[in-house]
């Protein structure tokens, strides 16, 4: 239920021991579920350089922003030799989010002709799109291809703002896909909130939603063990206490989710 991200200290560089003992704490603590982008520093590297023999025990994924199928494919070549592997679990479009980003990738010479190619071919499982501003255009992709994951914000500044848990959500779970959310803390912005002094009710409504897995960056050992507590102490929120957690936040969710246009 809960995985780790590709933010926090694994997007950065020079911190290849503080990185690797995070992959492997989290290891260690059960999470199976690890995430990365081309787009972010070194953290494919910092995968290649920990997993090692440990790459069989865990579903690796990584993404890419590429709009045309040179492009991506170049991406996955590289995304294979940082991470030291033949192949991924799950290969993401990277962040959509204008119809331009949607008319490249699905047209001719289109960066979906690269992702439906290494399916075929086996370097990689499984094919996911991500979203993290416009829930009308990854809808509208959604409808244009049988992606088998989504990555979405899932948190509760979303109903009161463009809203991904109302016009995604549904959609996603109609065709039966890996749901996976991201932002639960909306990139570290909870913290600031008034009232809340803990990280707890932001997961817990998130892992409250019919999500697969949720994902979540950690600077630190000690914020990965916090996360990891909560999710092993969860419980799902009652509806009411969903609504309460959402107008709380309302008056706020302009500003938490200030990345959407």
């Amino acid at each position: 239920m809960l995985g780790l991200g590709g933010e926090g200290i694994l997007r950065t560089r020079g911190y290849e021991r503080d990185a690797s003992r995070l992959i492997n704490r989290a290891l260690d603590l059960g999470i199976t579920y690890f995430e990365s982008a081309r787009a972010y520093e070194d953290s494919e590297g910092y995968y290649g350089h920990s997993l090692k023999e440990r790459r069989k025990d865990i579903f690796l994924n990584s993404k890419s922003h590429a709009r045309t199928k040179q492009g991506a494919f170049d991406h996955l070549a590289q995304t294979l030799r940082n991470m030291k592997t033949d192949h991924l679990d799950l290969w993401q479009v990277h962040d959509v989010r204008t119809r331009d980003d949607v008319e490249q990738l699905f047209g001719p010479g289109g960066a979906m002709e690269a992702f439906v190619e290494a399916k075929q071919d086996g370097r990689t499982r499984f094919i996911g799109i991500t979203g993290h501003h416009d829930p009308e255009i990854l809808g509208a992709c959604l409808d244009l291809f049988e992606f088998d994951t989504v990555l979405m914000p899932v948190n509760p500044a979303e109903p009161a703002y463009a809203s991904f848990l109302t016009d995604v959500l549904p959609l996603a779970v109609e065709k039966g896909m890996g749901i996976i959310g991201m932002k639960a803390y909306f990139r570290g912005f909870a913290s600031r909130l008034p009232g809340y002094s803990g990280m707890e009710p932001f997961l817990r409504f998130a892992l409250s939603q019919p999500v697969t897995t949720v994902i979540v960056g950690c600077d630190s050992i000690e914020q990965l063990e916090e996360n990891v507590e909560i999710a092993r102490n969860f419980q799902p929120m009652t509806r009411k206490e969903s609504g309460e957690l959402v107008a709380s936040v309302s008056p706020y969710a302009r500003q938490l989710m200030y990345y959407k246009p």
